[in-house]
């Protein structure tokens, strides 16, 4: 069993369905190479899922046995969090109604570990 390091960005400021395209770009990837690509990916979510994965590094550089160049991501999940509270604010809908505005938060959790040796 391959050890794993994890690293966690809980109540992320940004709605789950915005995040969760720049985290498939990222999966299964090298680290330097999910790095290269988030360093070039415009959409919002890119720095904060950069900023996990280095936190994840640091996690594993804490370990001497492992090899930072062969890290993988082998687990980049967007879950979502609760909803951001503050004074209730209301948008206007059909009839007459008022339906609240919900502003979505989002708990980013990557896990990477050593790449198998390939023989």
């Amino acid at each position: 069993m391959a050890k794993t390091f994890t690293a966690l960005h809980r109540g992320a400021r940004i709605s789950p369905y915005k995040a969760r395209p720049v985290m498939d770009l990222v999966r299964g990837k090298n680290v330097q190479a999910a790095l290269n690509i988030l360093e070039f990916e415009p959409r919002r979510a890119a720095p904060m899922i950069r900023k996990v994965i280095r936190s994840a590094m640091a996690n594993a550089s804490s370990d001497l046995d492992i090899n930072l160049s062969r890290l993988v991501v082998v687990d980049a999940r967007v879950d979502g969090a609760g909803l951001l509270s503050g004074r209730p604010r209301w948008r206007p809908r059909a009839m007459g109604r008022a339906f609240p505005i919900r502003k979505r938060t989002s708990h980013i959790r990557v896990t990477l570990a050593e790449a198998e040796e390939e023989n």
